[in-house]
């Protein structure tokens, strides 16, 4: 059986949105998980109910996504994801581990930063067979192994720069004083514009944007959880100069300033506490 994994990091107005949908993720074998971080499934059912906004900050990460005629690659999207849920419905969702999509594309992986890749181009076959096996399944449990063995039947060699990646995402993850790409190339011994070449290659998206990212999902993770930030103190965490330039980007990515956005949470509490 699959090891399930908690609640998972970058959804927005989660108070909002448990009871309209439900989000569960799932360990890959072990022989996978050299290239996958986790798989994903969610589903709901909003019949009688008007359409829901899901929004969330994405990872650094490329996604195989199934759905009913809408099978897909996405690559990492830099800005805000939105989806409009409606009726019922469920996705099934392959993440790969940053920097581990590339030896399937064998193409730098920045060339598909903020697409969407149709499945018959990026497997050159139809996914119709594999979504209605799929999709006829009962449980994720269920679906995991019928995915495992399609990526398996591509599955490329094992690529050393990917866990050299993970290692520097997880330093970036755990460590809050990492907040410029010069603090992690004094940890690791690259130089800093192979570094950046490295990462564009292979994750598509800047060292620099995979920080403030994480410092940004470690923030609204707070507001989520009712702490208030000190906004000058985050600025500084996550690397900017000062506050107002922290505001202009919070707000550019989550769609509202940090102060708006905390009010919604406060609200979305005491509605969804009643």
């Amino acid at each position: 059986m699959q090891s399930k994994l908690g609640k998972p990091i970058g959804l927005l107005n989660v108070n909002m949105d448990y009871p309209k949908f439900s989000v569960s993720r799932y360990l890959p074998s072990a022989d996978l998980s050299h290239f996958i971080e986790h798989y994903w499934v969610v589903c709901w059912d909003l019949r009688g109910q008007e359409p829901h906004l899901q929004e969330t900050l994405p990872h650094p990460s490329v996604h195989l996504v199934f759905e009913r005629d809408n099978s897909r690659i996405v690559g990492v999207v830099k800005g805000r994801f939105s989806v409009l849920l409606q009726e019922q419905g469920a996705v099934f969702g392959v993440k790969f581990r940053p920097g581990a999509y590339y030896p399937f594309l064998k193409n730098s992986v920045s060339t598909i930063t903020d697409r969407t890749i149709p499945f018959l181009e990026a497997f050159g076959m139809s996914s119709q067979t594999l979504e209605q096996r799929l999709f006829s399944m009962d449980t994720a449990e269920q679906m995991i192994p019928l995915a495992e063995s399609f990526i398996r039947e591509r599955l490329p060699e094992p690529d050393t720069n990917v866990e050299f990646i993970n290692t520097i995402v997880q330093s970036i993850i755990s460590d809050r004083s990492i907040v410029k790409v010069d603090d992690i190339v004094r940890r690791f011994p690259i130089h800093k514009r192979q570094f950046q070449n490295l990462f564009r290659q292979y994750v598509g998206v800047s060292p620099k944007w995979i920080i403030q990212r994480y410092r940004l999902h470690e923030a609204v993770e707070k507001m989520a959880d009712g702490d208030i930030p000190d906004w000058s103190r985050l600025a500084l965490d996550l690397g900017y100069y000062d506050q107002a330039h922290f505001i202009k980007d919070f707000k550019s990515i989550v769609g509202k300033s940090p102060e708006t956005y905390t009010k919604l949470l406060n609200e979305l509490n005491s509605g969804h506490d009643r």
